[in-house]
């Protein structure tokens, strides 16, 4: 019974120890790094925890940027070429060099990182390039300043058409409230796409309407990809140079034109084939085989008395001039000619001389 006891009191025990490492694992991700300031050509080390498990992340060097407001122009502002990727472990930690390069924009500058794939999470830390000019943050657009209130989504689905390689389309659904001053009256949105690691292909919609400050609005903005494409993409939204919410979208592949290049490649041969062989047969020459020895008419000419039908006929309707049996000087059609009687005897002068058979 006492062993009993025990178990609960052990529970509870190991449930205090575990308790703040859940929550250190559920807080916010983090970013350190080994030096603040490096010059081109060197390198810094970066160290990170409380990310996801086996989560791929992207690491770059930034302009333009500061911790509190993220970065400001997207990853058109990072040293993309010289960036690392790198995976946390099962306890969602990762350390990994990162080769010092300018960005493309003056410093201020963070090291940025952020994940690839998955729910979205990413960290700063501040970051000075030594000799990479400095400039102030860009002001922010006077008047009244929009905020998402919600989280964005993409409505639509996809059709019958764009299982055979038509450009998939979604309408990008958000809330936004105004919370400077002034209203904001048709405000310009950046939609963009983007594939895997590659930065957003940015786009300009302008919403037609006013918001008033402390007001909202839902807004829709149409969102679409290039014809055919399929994979893992991410929609972002940007306004006033800073990226305000981004959405996964999954596009699945448009088998429809794999079942239509293998009907081609199947009937466009057969068809090919069968009109090959019908231009052969009508272009090639006629060729009849006649055996001599098996046509009737021949045959009979050839076999004594045989006639064809036809002559037979032919014969048969026209009396005979000559009967077959009958000589030329017996023929009984031959009027005023007859025969003398047959005198053996050697003085006649009426047939000629003949000899005895020996």
């Amino acid at each position: 019974m006492k062993g009993w006891v025990r178990i609960p009191a052990l529970v509870a025990v190991l449930a205090m120890l575990m308790s703040p490492m859940a929550s250190a694992a559920d807080g916010p991700p983090t970013v350190k790094l080994s030096k603040s300031q490096a010059g081109t050509g060197g390198s810094v080390t970066v160290t990170g925890s409380g990310w996801r498990a086996r989560a791929l992340l992207m690491i770059l060097i930034c302009g333009q940027s500061v911790p509190s407001s993220g970065v400001t122009g997207g990853t058109n502002s990072c040293a993309n070429a010289d960036g690392r990727a790198v995976t946390t472990d099962a306890e969602g930690r990762f350390s990994k060099k990162l080769p010092v390069a300018e960005p493309p924009v003056p410093c201020p500058c963070v090291v940025h990182v952020a994940t690839v794939t998955g729910a979205k999470a990413e960290a700063d830390a501040i970051f000075q390039v030594a000799g990479h000019a400095v400039e102030p943050l860009p002001a922010e657009p006077a008047g009244g300043r929009l905020s998402v209130l919600t989280d964005t989504r993409l409505d639509g689905s996809s059709g019958l058409l764009t299982w055979f390689g038509a450009p998939p389309a979604r309408t990008l659904v958000f809330t936004v409230g105004n919370v400077g001053t002034s209203p904001v009256k048709n405000p310009v949105f950046q939609v963009g796409t983007s594939h895997g690691v590659f930065a957003p292909q940015w786009e300009e919609q302008q919403w037609r309407g006013t918001i008033q400050p402390g007001g909202k609005a839902r807004i829709e903005l149409p969102v679409e990809l290039a014809a055919g494409a399929h994979g893992d993409y991410a929609v972002s939204l940007k306004y006033g140079g800073k990226v305000m919410a981004e959405q996964p979208w999954g596009v699945g592949r448009p088998w429809g034109v794999t079942l239509f290049w293998i009907l081609v490649c199947l009937v466009v041969p057969a068809a090919v084939f069968r009109v090959g062989m019908a231009v052969v047969d009508r272009v090639r020459p006629r060729q009849t085989t006649r055996r001599r020895g098996l046509r009737l008419p021949e045959l009979a000419l050839r076999i004594p008395g045989l006639k064809p039908r036809a002559e037979a006929r032919h014969a048969l309707a026209a009396p005979p001039s000559t009967l077959p049996w009958f000589t030329p000087d017996s023929d009984p059609g031959t009027a005023g000619r007859l025969s003398a009687p047959y005198d053996d005897s050697p003085t006649s002068p009426a047939t000629p001389t003949r000899k005895a058979p020996p």
